[in-house]
């Protein structure tokens, strides 16, 4: 009777040991955010409407003092700490329609929830100077979202989508969105950037509801 006792013991030691464990790795993997911003690499594609992911990212990487410099996942990544939270901030160098490839392996290498991941892209729908948070949804007409849903197998995480519209008259829109920002736009896409920037850390310390209650109040 003593044996079986003593077994019991330890099987229930050990399966509370296993249950306490799988807990903490879930809480902990719910303190890591994936942040990636869209874009492509190269001299050709800087300060283009396209890359205005890149261009939030580096802010966003001063601003939380991340340097964005390993090389890894199909782009250039780095990592950092805020309020208890693990971020990882990305640059996939796929080139735009391809994004998903570099994103697929960072989520899958630091076990990042779908929900915790953060994609800020441009969105030709949205008015250069304005921002818009949305929780989960299709890519809409962007490959470069459109990739990443294939690739995570999931649209439900959020993304910030930076204004470079509305798309002039008779214009291509790729030719568009692969030109310059105009130098009369510097002013009022840097303060888009800014405000992206701040939403992505809101969504990650005040929720991703609060962020869009925050930043989505101008509709226009």
């Amino acid at each position: 009777m003593g044996i079986k006792k003593e077994q019991s013991k330890n099987v229930a030691e050990q399966i509370i040991k296993f249950l306490t464990g799988k807990r903490r790795i879930h809480l902990e993997n719910e303190h890591i955010w994936l942040i990636a911003g869209l874009g492509n690499p190269g001299k050709k594609y800087e300060k283009t409407w396209h890359n205005l992911g890149f261009l939030v990212l580096e802010y966003l990487s001063q601003d939380l003092n991340i340097s964005v410099n390993k090389i890894k996942f199909k782009g250039i990544f780095g990592t950092g700490e805020v309020e208890g939270n693990k971020i990882i901030l990305l640059k996939p160098a796929t080139y735009m329609n391809n994004s998903g490839e570099s994103l697929q392996e960072a989520v899958s290498f630091f076990k990042v929830p779908i929900k915790n991941v953060i994609v800020i892209y441009d969105d030709i729908d949205i008015k250069s100077g304005k921002i818009r948070i949305r929780q989960k949804g299709s890519g809409g007409t962007h490959n470069g979202m459109k990739s990443v849903i294939s690739h995570l197998n999931s649209d439900n995480f959020p993304r910030i989508r930076v204004g470079c519209g509305p798309l002039p008259e008779n214009r291509d829109i790729v030719d568009f969105v692969l030109s310059k920002i105009p130098d009369n736009l510097h002013e009022e896409v840097f303060q888009s950037i800014k405000t992206a920037a701040e939403s992505a850390k809101a969504c990650v310390l005040q929720g991703i509801q609060k962020s869009m209650n925050l930043y989505n109040i101008n509709k226009d």
